[in-house]
């Protein structure tokens, strides 16, 4: 595999979180499909008592109903699960790429992928029925974070492992 298509795989993931944030809320809304499919209903004595806000709103099943609370959750978990694999995705394309140390390798995966986070979150701004809101750039980051985190903890387990291995 050459270089350059290492960096095809962060590349093509941002392609398709692009995709996903030009793209109207209405044709991404999940709550019709859960109302339809789905019968939410049994969650509603463990999580109607829960209430926060976001983005000046007021997210509780009294609210957004249960498939919208659900949907909150989901859309949110999504954020950070798609930001944790775009880490992940630059940090193997750093390594198989530079020649710069394993830190320096987390931080500029670290560095792209919050870079990206805020210019997404920017670029939602100009898609219909979407809003920029920093909260969900935090949200980004937070699942780059665990992807380091990850990535620092499988790394020191492998030391671990190899030395274990070596001195048995």
């Amino acid at each position: 595999m050459t270089k350059i298509n290492y960096w095809l795989l962060p590349i093509g993931w941002m392609g398709l979180i692009f995709y996903s944030s030009a793209t109207p809320y209405q044709d991404q809304d999940i709550k019709p499909f859960m109302t339809n499919k789905l019968d939410l209903s049994f969650l509603v004595p463990f999580v109607e008592n829960v209430t926060l806000y976001y983005h000046h709103s007021e997210v509780s099943v009294d609210a957004l109903g249960i498939e919208g609370f659900v949907e909150f959750f989901v859309r949110k978990g999504a954020h950070v699960s798609v930001y944790f694999i775009l880490m992940v995705l630059f940090y193997v394309a750093c390594k198989k790429t530079m020649s710069v140390s394993s830190s320096k390798r987390l931080l500029l995966s670290y560095i792209f992928t919050s870079l990206y986070a805020i210019l997404d979150e920017l670029h939602q701004g100009f898609t219909q029925n979407r809003t920029p809101y920093i909260g969900d750039v935090g949200l980004d980051m937070s699942g780059a974070l665990a992807a380091l985190i990850l990535i620092i903890l499988f790394a020191a387990f492998k030391k671990k492992s190899i030395a274990k291995n070596t001195f048995s």
